[in-house]
């Protein structure tokens, strides 16, 4: 039985570790990323492309979940907080905000709902 919140785990985990091959490995072809900072997203390889943008712009990025709940058979939602540092200007990065993370029977994500918090 697919377990959404350690899914989320998982993902988060691999993001953290910037292990970009196992970021894809969680996407479904035809998922879909939306976020308030960076629009909607559809498809595994646009997805890919703004991870790889925003970590080469952030190489540095620390996020911690204050929350992980399951809200349904399939999706998992997450607070989050995260660090980080523009590799150009130096200036810090601070965020905050929830997301929901949709899975397939096999445990692919097929979305990704973003709502950041007010800036820090």
């Amino acid at each position: 039985m697919l377990d959404p919140v350690q899914r989320l785990i998982d993902f988060h985990a691999a993001i953290n570790a910037l292990d970009f091959a196992a970021i894809e490995a969680a996407f479904a072809e035809e998922a879909v990323y939306s976020s308030g900072k960076v629009g909607g997203l559809q498809g595994k390889a646009a997805i890919m492309a703004a991870f790889r943008r925003y970590f080469a712009q952030y190489p540095d990025q620390v996020a911690e979940d204050s929350l992980v709940e399951a809200v349904s058979p399939f999706a998992a939602r997450s607070v989050w907080r995260l660090r980080a540092t523009d590799a150009v200007t130096g200036a810090p990065l601070e965020r905050e905000g929830e997301e929901t993370i949709t899975f397939d029977a096999e445990g692919r994500i097929v979305g990704v709902a973003v709502t950041d918090y007010l800036a820090l």
